[in-house]
């Protein structure tokens, strides 16, 4: 059999097995970032037209800017040393 016949013998059923009708519709939204910024993106998320409104976005956001967190100041390691601060552990 030649190779030609081959390849398309598999491509054939690889079309006949492929599913319809699977893939999300995807639309344009317009996207309000917390400073009031606006732009415009494809989505799947509503419907087309909608408006997605942020609250935290990159802007602001201290994994982006690089600003300290709240988590810190409520973490572990300060309410160990909270619990624990007045105690040397051996030091001198």
């Amino acid at each position: 059999m030649a190779l030609e016949s081959l390849y398309s013998r598999d491509l054939m059923h690889w079309r006949k097995a492929m599913r319809k009708d699977i893939h999300p519709d995807y639309h344009m939204i317009k996207v309000v970032m917390s400073d009031g910024s606006t732009y415009e993106t494809r989505s799947t998320w509503g419907k087309e037209g909608d408006t997605m409104t942020l609250e935290i976005d990159p802007k602001v956001h201290p994994a982006w800017t690089g600003g300290t967190q709240r988590v810190l100041d409520g973490g572990r390691i300060s309410k160990f040393n909270k619990r624990f601060g007045g105690l040397n552990f051996g030091k001198k």
